[in-house]
């Protein structure tokens, strides 16, 4: 089942004399870039396969403790069939394929993703990360302590609940029904149109669930491992980019690999979790070259000096909190900080 490679190179790395940088390192990865087909489709079929009968198990299964197993099975899965489909939507696997086309669009309809939206607000994102001005397209925004300090008592609940950990563990709702679905539809109906049908197989597919098995099978089977990848799913985002050590890059001296490496974290998971996220964790590795099959990311980072001193989190209880209290940047200091040490901070003058 497991398709995680483990963190070792196929030669020997050799530090270069000056660390590389720009198209020189982005160079560095092509090699990775290179799609094993065969994988790519044992991937998503197993994936979306283990998926559906996940969740029809958690739905069928009569006692409740077996459900609490399945269900968060399913939910993790969910996790990894959608990043097959976010590598899809990078070009990294089964470009030109109708057939997988069809497959991940419709992973994409069951974790409540549309194509249109999340291509724009994505791409966005990977042209802006670490800048501080575009973090509110496609990520979680991030306000400096002055910004902070000079908002107003609106603009600060405003912010306040954009960056509360409820908006993660509602992310079903908060996240992806409302700001990737009906945010997208009902700013721009036409360029977003997908995002509509997306909302209507969801109401469709709850409705029609709940009518023929009832609302205990709904619960097992849809919402709740909906609600539980949503949950993970927001959290490897929001940590992969809000994490101590991680730095927002002044406009003057970002570069796109500077953004990759500053900016974004790499997630040591165990190597079943690196399974289910489907090597998201490497997420430094993925930024500096979206083309790279989340399967090649370990192996990339294994050969490429340069990748291997990131900024490291983990799914561990105090790495979580550290990473939730980030709420601002300090320009003094260079680095995330919280509601409580911003407050410590002197005012602008």
């Amino acid at each position: 089942m497991m398709d995680a490679t483990q963190n070792k190179p196929s030669a020997a790395v050799v530090k270069p004399s000056i660390d590389r940088r720009g198209r020189e390192l982005l160079r560095a990865t092509l090699p990775f870039v290179k799609e094993n087909r065969a994988r790519s489709w044992y991937s998503l079929l197993s994936t979306v396969g283990l998926m559906l009968s996940a969740q029809v198990a958690a739905g069928a299964l009569p006692w409740w403790p077996l459900q609490a197993i399945v269900v968060p099975f399913a939910a993790l899965l969910m996790v990894r069939a959608f990043i097959l489909f976010h590598d899809y939507m990078h070009g990294a696997i089964l470009q030109g394929s109708l057939m997988a086309r069809g497959i991940l669009y419709f992973v994409g309809a069951m974790v409540m993703v549309p194509p249109r939206s999340w291509r724009y607000s994505h791409n966005f994102h990977h042209a802006h990360v670490g800048q501080l001005e575009a973090s509110s397209v496609g990520s979680f925004p991030m306000l400096t302590v002055a910004q902070w300090q000079k908002a107003t008592l609106l603009q600060r609940v405003g912010y306040r609940m954009v960056r509360s950990p409820l908006v993660i563990m509602m992310a079903s709702a908060t996240v992806f029904l409302w700001s990737v679905c009906l945010g997208s539809f009902i700013r721009e109906p036409r360029r977003y149109w997908d995002s509509l049908l997306v909302v209507l197989f969801q109401a469709a597919l709850m409705t029609s669930v709940g009518m023929l098995f009832g609302w205990q099978v709904l619960c097992c089977s849809v919402l709740l491992p909906e609600a539980l990848a949503a949950l993970v799913g927001a959290y490897l985002f929001y940590a992969q980019h809000n994490t101590p050590g991680l730095k927002m890059i002044d406009d003057a001296v970002w570069t796109p690999d500077v953004g990759a490496l500053q900016s974004s974290s790499y997630m040591k998971l165990p190597a079943i979790m690196h399974w289910f996220t489907g090597n998201i964790g490497y997420h430094h590795v993925h930024h500096l070259n979206p083309a790279v099959p989340f399967y090649r990311l370990p192996e990339a980072m294994a050969a490429v000096f340069e990748l291997q001193a990131p900024v490291v989190t983990t799914l561990g209880f105090r790495d979580i909190l550290a990473s939730l209290r980030l709420k601002l940047w300090d320009e003094g200091s260079q680095q995330m900080v919280s509601f409580r040490q911003a407050a410590r901070l002197p005012l602008p003058n």
